[in-house]
């Protein structure tokens, strides 16, 4: 069973920067898609950026597009969320989520079977 634990977020002004960090075990660390997704309250989960850690192939909600960036280090089992420029509409509690059948970046919800705790990020001045 893979497991997955977040860390990285906190307190930051608008137009700051945060990274996250997501670090897997318990599982052979195999060519899996690796997303993050976020929730703020009283809103639905949306999914913000996935990343194979085969080819490195990314997938990014528009609405972080240009201004996160999702990366890999396969050999600490670690993805990480580069979040740059943030807003206060990005306060939320970001997870990390793995879909071990596929090797294709994608953020369909549904497909993604093993879940973290989260992370949570405000951004406020």
């Amino acid at each position: 069973q893979l497991q997955l634990v977040e860390s990285g977020g906190g307190l930051v002004q608008p137009g700051g920067s945060l990274t996250l960090s997501c670090v897997a075990s318990g599982s052979t660390w195999n060519y899996y898609a690796i997303a993050w997704f976020r929730q703020a309250p009283g809103k639905e989960r949306e999914g913000v950026s996935c990343i194979s850690n085969s080819d490195g192939g990314t997938y990014y909600a528009d609405s972080v597009k240009g201004r996160f960036t999702i990366s890999r280090d396969n050999a600490l089992k670690t993805v990480y969320l580069q979040m740059n420029n943030l807003k206060p509409a990005d306060t939320a509690t970001y997870c990390c989520a793995a879909d071990t059948f596929t090797t294709q970046a994608h953020l369909d919800e549904g497909r993604f079977g093993s879940w973290g705790h989260g992370t949570h990020v405000t951004v406020s001045s």
